[in-house]
């Protein structure tokens, strides 16, 4: 686990169409942004409210599963003056808000290349973390987000998790690289795949349950550090 996580995430990938993050943005899409690491239990309103402080926007969306309606950490944000979009992330970009500190970047449209780099782990060491879990991942490519499943009574990981990469020919390098592997600390080898194959369905049918199950975990106010505004 020698490899080190590489830059901050862009954004999650979407099944129908992402948008990604990326440094710059093209013409046409100097509004657009898109924002990572929100708080799970932040409403659509505060949300919006945040980010219609900076400027009038057009547009603001608090991506939610589709099935469990619950936050999956992420959103974008389409202002009306591209000056607001610029002032929105030199302004929120790096704001820390409860536990979570957001990442404010420009939007780029998806392409093939993109889609569907979702990966679903399982067998991982009860003891390993999500960082450690992200560094022994990061060596083939860029992560966009991760996440290890605890039992939401004891807080034990259930030594299953997700990653999502940058790009999908980086999730099947991972796969290729890691399937069938003991990393430092597991008694038995892993199992890698991609998160959207049919044969997941017990996979995702997990993961929804613990998302209904952890709806009230974050019951914490949120907390907007308005000092941290300029």
């Amino acid at each position: 686990m020698e490899s080190q996580v590489g830059g901050g995430p862009a954004g999650p990938a979407l099944p129908n169409g992402p948008l990604l993050g990326t440094n710059g943005a093209t013409d046409d899409s100097k509004t657009n942004l898109i924002v990572n690491y929100l708080p799970q239990n932040m409403t659509q309103d505060e949300f919006k409210s945040l980010f219609g402080s900076i400027g009038d926007i057009e547009s603001c969306k608090l991506v939610r599963d589709k099935i469990t309606g619950q936050s999956l950490g992420y959103g974008f944000v389409n202002y009306s003056d591209p000056n607001d979009a610029d002032k929105a992330i030199n302004t929120l970009n790096g704001l820390k808000l409860q536990t979570k500190t957001i990442k404010v970047s420009y939007a780029r449209p998806s392409s093939a290349s993109i889609r569907d780099a979702n990966l679903y782990v399982s067998g991982l060491p009860k003891t390993m973390s999500q960082k450690e879990m992200e560094q022994l991942f990061s060596q083939y490519g860029r992560i966009i987000t991760s996440r290890i499943l605890v039992d939401q009574v004891t807080g034990v990981s259930r030594g299953v998790g997700f990653i999502r990469f940058d790009k999908r020919i980086e999730a099947e390098e991972a796969i290729k690289g890691l399937n069938g592997q003991k990393p430092l600390g597991a008694a038995e080898p892993i199992t890698v795949k991609f998160a959207n194959n049919p044969s997941q369905k017990t996979g995702q049918a997990l993961l929804t349950h613990l998302y209904q199950s952890s709806a009230r975990r974050y019951a914490g106010p949120l907390h907007h550090q308005t000092q941290r505004f300029r």
